[in-house]
């Protein structure tokens, strides 16, 4: 199969908020969009915020938490997109810090240096967000191209309701797709790329 017969590969990275049990309706969204998807999970998130076996069914591979090694097989091609929901206080920090001491944050640090769109949608309390680390954080990344949702807190309503996350407004964010040549990775809106590492 030939790269113009394959459809575009888009990396869910998933993050360690109580909303991440619906990351569910992401990987339906993009799949009615026409991305294939993969899911990698922070180990927090992989501990029980969201069903790993529903979204490995959905998918069709593996949810991905920790690094592979040398001779085991990619189980994700190389990404064309990247959507981090919901992303979290500490994600955003330690990526903007170019730490990357698990697979979501080396996929992340890697993502700008290959040209990979990133979109994200923060799931970050009000007092958090008002943290001087995380301003500063929000634009180092969006001085790397990194596309934010509006950010979302989670907080109940008066009725004990709590808003919808607005999963799609990622896909939104990457905007229409752009099938890769078959001979290089080339991501919607950004420059050929190698497969990453951290894959």
């Amino acid at each position: 199969m030939t790269r113009q017969a394959e459809k575009p590969f888009l990396y869910v990275v998933v993050c360690a908020a109580g909303i991440a049990a619906g990351v569910d309706r992401l990987i339906t969204a993009a799949q009615a969009r026409d991305w294939a998807v993969g899911v990698i999970a922070t180990p927090v998130a992989a501990g029980g915020f969201f069903d790993l076996e529903a979204a490995a069914a959905q998918t069709g591979r593996p949810v991905r938490s920790a690094w592979r090694t040398p001779a085991d097989p990619r189980p994700f091609p190389p990404p064309d997109a990247v959507a981090v929901a919901p992303a979290t206080f500490n994600t955003v920090n330690k990526w903007a810090a170019g730490i990357a001491d698990t697979l979501a944050l080396g996929t992340l640090c890697e993502a700008a240096g290959l040209g990979i769109p990133v979109a994200v949608l923060p799931c970050v309390a009000d007092a958090l967000a008002a943290h001087p680390a995380y301003l500063d954080s929000l634009a180092r990344l969006r001085g790397m191209g990194v596309r934010f949702g509006e950010p979302y807190d989670g907080e109940a309503r008066p009725d004990g309701s709590r808003p919808d996350f607005a999963w799609e407004r990622a896909l939104d964010l990457l905007g229409p797709l752009q099938a890769p040549s078959p001979n290089s990775r080339r991501p919607p809106g950004g420059r050929a790329s190698r497969p990453p590492r951290s894959g």
